[in-house]
Formats: structure tokens, sequence, C-alpha cells
């Protein structure tokens, strides 16, 4: 097995949507905002290789934003699955899987491209994208709340395509021998949360939006974009609550560190241990 971290970009959201209750006094030491109370996060996947799979986790915003998206979202440092996927001797057309967390845009937003025609079509022309239908129906008949993140172009085309297929919700089902996909409703309906069983005997939990930073770990800080805060604190607390040494955490938009450890404290409380690299856990 090898494990390939993809940097797709980065993009902007508002800090204290991002950190929800706490106080920006608090949130601004951890992750300073720019002068428009803007943050830069990463839009960071994950590419598993094991014998002829070539698995992908979540894909980033993608290519296709027309300038009114960009001036909200102000996505940077762009770079397409082609020049990222070339030193590993790939390309698009040897992914087998792609793993969708959720279809807010920063997550599937590169699963769909746009030919200078305005065609739309699937970016790894021979994978299967796998989502859950509870989700789907939740992201097409969005609510009001989430209509902004939830853009049809990129998940739509995927299914009138042929190449969606729909995983059991049922939680801790195994999607294959290494993979087991648990389902969080917190942040939006029955989202998913790859645990992938690594050879060393090391399990890297593929957090998304329940964790999307180190920052995010302890219990209050939660994002305002949540749907239902309260039962991402109970998810976050039931995370916790699984984990052992052997558990690292994946974070797809912290700045600068992609997976690390979880500590707590003798008085209880949860907060980042150490940063880990991928080739650490091995």
């Amino acid at each position: 097995m090898k494990l390939h971290i993809l940097n797709t970009g980065k993009f902007k959201l508002d800090g204290g949507a991002m950190f929800g209750v706490v106080p920006k006094r608090m949130w601004q030491k951890l992750h300073p905002a720019d002068e428009e109370n803007l943050c830069t996060w990463s839009l960071r996947c994950l590419l598993i290789e094991e014998g002829n799979r070539k698995i992908l986790i979540d894909t980033g915003v993608g290519k296709k934003q027309d300038e009114k998206f960009r001036k909200h979202f102000y996505p940077h440092d762009d770079q397409s699955f082609d020049t990222l996927l070339s030193p590993l001797g790939l390309g698009v057309e040897d992914i087998t899987d792609v793993l969708i967390t959720h279809f807010h845009f920063d997550h599937v937003g590169g699963a769909v491209s746009m030919d200078s025609s305005g065609r739309l079509y699937p970016t790894f022309p021979n994978a299967v994208y796998w989502s859950n239908e509870a989700h789907y129906e939740w992201a097409y008949h969005p609510n009001a709340r989430e209509s902004a993140s939830f853009l049809k172009e990129n998940f739509v085309p995927l299914r009138e395509q042929g190449v969606l297929k729909f995983i059991d919700i049922e939680q801790g089902v195994r999607f294959n021998d290494f993979i087991t996909l648990r389902f969080v409703y917190g942040h939006t309906h029955a989202m998913m949360v790859p645990f992938i069983e690594l050879p060393s005997g090391n399990t890297l939990i593929y957090a998304a939006d329940l964790l999307p930073s180190r920052h995010h770990i302890p219990m209050p800080y939660i994002m305002s974009y949540d749907v239902r805060p309260l039962e991402t604190l109970k998810e976050k607390a039931e995370l916790y609550e699984m984990m052992t040494d052997r558990h690292y955490l994946f974070f797809e938009h912290d700045y600068d560190v992609a997976c690390g450890s979880l500590a707590k404290s003798d008085g209880g409380r949860f907060a980042f241990g150490q940063v880990m690299s991928v080739e650490d856990l091995m």
C-alpha cells in the first residue's frame, strides 16, 4: 500500500464561520485572518494505491468555477490532477475509485471537469464515484443554509453519466479489505468518514469536515456551517472515545498540517498531539 497527499490548492473562508461560537480573540491566535476576516485553508486530498486499485478521497474545488465564485472563495495555488499525478507515474485515467465524503463544493468540485464548449464530464474517466443515496437526495434538494455549497454541476453529471454508485450507510460498513466507512450527520447529512487500516497496524481517519483542521479538535470548536452543531459535538466525542494510540487523523483543510495524533490532558480535554507524516504511519 502507498499513500499520497495531493494538494489541489487553497481557498478562503470567513474565520468566524469556521470557528463558530469561539471568540475571534482565541481563534485568531491559531489561524490569523486577513483584513476581510478571511482565513486561508488547504484543499488536501488523499490517494491510496493498493494493488490494481487507485482510490482517491475527495477532489478539492476543481478548476471550472466562474469569476463570481472566485470572488467569494478566492481559490488559488490551483493544481490540476494531471499535474499532481504525473510525478507518481499516474494519470487521471488510472484512478479506479473516488470516495466523496460529501457534496459541498470544496470536496467534490474537482470530480467533474468542463471542456472549452462547456460540456461537463467526469475528471477520472475510468473511476467509479462513491457516495450514498441519503446524502445525494439531501444535496439535490438543499436547505437554504447549504444551497450555496451544493452546486449541482459538481455531482449531478456523475449520476447522469452512470459513474456514481451508492454505499449502504450502515455504520462501520466495509468498503474493501482496508477501508471502513462511518457516517456522521452534524456537518451535513450522512457525510462519509473513511477509516483506513494501514499495513503497520495504524489506522488513518480521514476526518473531512468533522475535524477540518487540527484547531477544531477541542470540543467547542465547531463550524457555523454545520447544520446540526450539537450532533457534531456528540460525534466528536464518539470519535475520540473509539480512538487508540494507533489511530491518527487526516486533516483536509488544515493550512499546513496534513495528519497527526490526538492528545488528552489530565483534565480530560482533547487537543492536537503531534504532527505525523503518512510515511511515519505506514
